[in-house]
């Protein structure tokens, strides 16, 4: 009998193909749609291998559902969704697919931060709604990117790639990280410096960091205080490393002037979340990963990496 790898949400048939013939492949029929958590329980029974999305929360209910899975391959740069603690007590391997997603995440961020500074969603919403009756001086004004001061707050692969993106831009760049990266610092002229001193500092700050329990909430009330009035917060990383209700009575009372918000603690977020309610905020579904090629890359990598382990790690035997 082939093993059995179940994946939560519909893939391209090109994608898959690598896993045909050898495995039996099983796969929620919906591209759009998370797959319900008792059709996810009842599928992982029987299953080796699970292909999942962000969306699906892999606990320990699911590894007790799944007494013969072997890997879970996440479609994703982190792993939160997944408990990884779990997984290892069983021997579980877990994969993700970073790297594929850098340039193309640190495209998104750079976007979102230029889309906040400049106003673009609300300046098109002002057409668009018939209000645009004249031109004024002060009319739709937001903030310079160019020399302005950049404060990245984890500067891992993607805080590197922005960073090479705000030195073409002639910013000065801030980064605040667990360890320094003097050949980045050369190529950018980036300076480390202590969290107080980046979010103090600067004038945009981006949220890079993985997310872990270490993190969360890093950027709450206090932190806020310490920005500028003018400062503009992006996120792109997770929603949990930002308390949402600081960041909203920060936004509301003019703490700080912006933000652009691709990721939240609630996915989706609700349309009623207060967040959306303001005006000085960009909110984004979730797409820093979002061109077709990155995607397409995403989830070859996490085909290739089932495959690598149940068939290259010698896991399971080839079906000839």
């Amino acid at each position: 009998m082939k093993e059995k790898i179940y994946i939560t949400r519909k893939l391209p048939a090109s994608v898959v193909k690598k896993l045909e013939g050898e495995f039996y492949i099983e796969m929620w029929g919906q591209e759009e749609e998370a797959i319900p958590r008792e059709v996810l329980l009842e599928k992982v029974k029987d299953a080796q291998a699970v292909l999942c999305m962000l969306t699906e929360t892999i606990d320990e209910e699911v590894l007790d559902a799944a007494p013969n899975l072997k890997v879970i391959s996440n479609m994703a740069v982190g792993y939160n969704n997944i408990d990884v603690e779990a997984a290892t007590k069983r021997q579980i391997i877990v994969t993700n697919t970073p790297g594929v997603l850098t340039e193309t995440t640190a495209d998104l961020t750079f976007a979102l931060m230029m889309a906040t500074a400049r106003r673009l969603v609300e300046a098109s919403d002002y057409l668009r709604t018939g209000k645009w009756g004249t031109w004024s001086p002060m009319q739709l004004t937001g903030m310079d990117i160019h020399g302005a001061t950049l404060g990245i707050i984890g500067f891992g692969r993607i805080g590197q790639a922005v960073a090479k993106r705000a030195a073409g831009f002639g910013m000065n760049i801030l980064y605040y990280n667990r360890s320094q990266k003097p050949e980045v610092e050369k190529e950018t002229g980036a300076r480390f410096a202590a969290l107080n001193d980046v979010l103090r500092e600067s004038d945009f700050i981006s949220i890079l960091l993985p997310y872990s329990e270490e993190v969360h909430h890093l950027i709450s009330d206090k932190e806020l205080r310490l920005m500028k009035k003018t400062a503009i917060l992006i996120n792109t990383a997770r929603g949990g490393i930002v308390d949402e209700e600081a960041l909203y009575d920060a936004l509301k009372h003019e703490m700080i002037w912006a933000a652009g918000l691709d990721v939240f603690e609630k996915e989706p977020i609700n349309p009623r979340h207060p967040l959306l309610t303001l005006p000085n905020v960009v909110t984004l579904p979730h797409i820093g990963s979002a061109s077709i090629a990155t995607r397409m890359k995403m989830a070859e990598l996490a085909v290739d990496n089932v495959y690598n382990v149940l068939v290259s790690a010698g896991r399971v035997k080839r079906v000839n």
